[in-house]
């Protein structure tokens, strides 16, 4: 797999699980809004807020509903050099031709910042490349937060303390930067 490189001082930013457009998230997650508009225009705020114009955004799968069109209307709004995991509700819209709009899209990525290697993949694995290296695993799908109970939340805690969950509902609807990952991350490797 290729491994893209970057430096630790590169603007670097993660998210997962946008979902814009679809109107059953809130419901599913209890997402704090009174309907997928409100939810929209809350993420692309939160978004343009965190990320300027030249920042790296890796988008962890999951970004929206809909068809290209409806895509093109979001990534029309979005600040940032957007790389795309694609997760299991992205994969219509890519075979459409909106895959053209990220700088790279795939499946999975490995990519190294500075030299740290980090696996991205929309599922949380426990076993994942590297992952007996110090390799560290971001991921989304899942919907971690704590107003919610989904399937998968039991099984979280098999999660190694070098994984965690970019999604937007792990961190208050906002892209988290590589720099609060990394205290996150380095924080449970000493506690």
């Amino acid at each position: 797999m290729e491994i893209l490189r970057f430096h630790s001082e590169d603007p670097l930013f993660f998210t997962a699980d946008t979902h814009f457009g679809h109107k059953n998230i809130i419901e599913y997650c209890k997402r704090p809004f009174k309907d997928v508009e409100e939810m929209n225009e809350t993420l692309i705020d939160n978004w343009n807020g965190t990320i300027d114009k030249n920042d790296i955004v890796f988008h962890i799968g999951d970004f929206g509903m809909g068809d290209a069109a409806d895509w093109n209307r979001i990534l029309d709004r979005l600040n940032g050099r957007i790389y795309l995991v694609a997760g299991n509700h992205d994969l219509r819209a890519l075979s459409s031709g909106v895959i053209t709009r990220f700088e790279k899209a795939s499946m999975q990525m490995l990519i190294q910042v500075g030299k740290r290697k980090i696996y991205l993949n929309h599922y949380p694995f426990l076993c994942f490349s590297g992952s007996e290296k110090e390799c560290w695993q971001l991921f989304g799908h899942v919907h971690s937060n704590r107003r919610q109970s989904t399937a998968d939340n039991s099984r979280l805690n098999y999660l190694m303390t070098t994984q965690y969950d970019v999604g937007v509902d792990n961190n208050h609807y906002v892209p988290v930067s590589y720099s609060r990952i990394r205290e996150i991350i380095l924080g449970r490797r000493k506690a």
